[in-house]
């Protein structure tokens, strides 16, 4: 076995690492968020973002495997970071430099492998984004470049720029991190050929709310509309909220049919909130779907716009239009 090597940078890199303050911290649904969606793209059963200590690899996220951590010498990640590019390995059980390694020849029984090497600001290599498979299988070109699209989401969030892309309130990414991480996902769906379907939504009436309940009334409302909205999807699907009262989704490889079967998920779901909430003013709210697949080839902008008019006309069809 081909023991992980220490890196000539190695003490800027540790000190880059730890200047990040991510070790050892509990899971973030803004990792876990890439981690589902690199299995959702790829089709692996394991996805991982995995950080590269001193003597340790660690998992800021690991969809597919209960491990926390693994020894740094045994890991995949302390070779993948050592270049720059994404690092292959199609075969693990022939490949000389790990066909003895504890990972392969016992649990998880690793056989394909490909890390994208994570950099900080200052280009140092802290760790990867890495898939993992228990059979051996080819990864192309395009796959690697949908592997770097998504590791560059993972980089975004290690820098710190969730502070510019998370709404404050809900949780949920915003404006700017919705585009950010929804044009990765479609590009993955694109390299993939899975479809997608992007959902915008409005409620209905919220100004009401605000106006005769006040402003924490309405943030309540908000913070509730948005677990519905976060329950009623998939786990690999994207939510945010846009801003006001307007929240969006992607769903990667939902066609349009099942983008409306989570609406309809959302509805009941807002249905069972509202029996339970003590308001004279019931959570409301209208939605349009849009969908992508390989022969509209659409951009996201085009997505979401076509969404927005399919909204618009349900809103305008609606009793409830009056309301706002």
């Amino acid at each position: 076995m081909q023991k992980a090597p220490k890196l000539p940078n190695e003490t800027l890199r540790l000190k880059s690492l730890q200047s990040l303050k991510v070790l050892d911290t509990e899971p973030e649904e803004r990792f876990d968020r890439i981690t589902r969606l690199a299995r959702k793209i790829f089709n692996v059963p394991i996805a991982l973002v995995s950080l590269v200590d001193h003597d340790r690899q660690w998992f800021k996220s690991h969809a597919g495997i209960e491990a926390s951590e693994t020894p740094r010498d045994i890991s995949f990640c302390g070779h993948a970071i050592a270049g720059h590019d994404v690092f292959i390995v199609p075969n693990a059980s022939r490949d000389k430099r790990f066909c003895d390694n504890p990972l392969v020849v016992e649990e998880p029984s690793i056989r394909f492998y490909a890390g994208y090497p994570l950099r900080a600001p200052n280009g140092t290599r802290l760790g990867t984004l890495c898939l993992i498979d228990t059979t051996p299988r080819v990864f192309s070109t395009h796959e690697a470049e949908t592997l770097k699209g998504l590791g560059e989401m993972v980089e975004a969030e290690l820098s710190s720029v969730t502070m510019a892309t998370t709404d404050e309130l809900t949780g949920l990414p915003n404006r700017r991190g919705f585009k950010l991480l929804a044009e990765h996902a479609l590009k993955g769906c694109a390299e993939a050929s899975l479809p997608a379907t992007v959902i915008l939504i409005d409620l209905d009436g919220f100004k009401r709310i605000n106006d005769d309940l006040g402003h924490e009334a309405g943030d309540a409302a908000l913070v509730e509309f948005a677990r519905c909205l976060i329950k009623s999807g998939d786990r690999a699907d994207i939510v945010a909220r846009l801003g006001g009262d307007e929240f969006c989704g992607f769903a990667t490889g939902s066609t349009l049919a099942r983008g409306n079967d989570l609406v309809g998920r959302l509805v009941a779901r807002v249905a069972e909130v509202n029996a339970n909430r003590d308001s004279d003013y019931p959570i409301q709210f209208s939605a349009g779907c849009a969908s992508f697949d390989s022969s509209n080839n659409a951009q996201l902008v085009e997505l979401m716009q076509a969404a927005d008019e399919a909204m618009y006309r349900q809103k305008s069809q609606s009793p409830r239009a009056a309301a706002r």
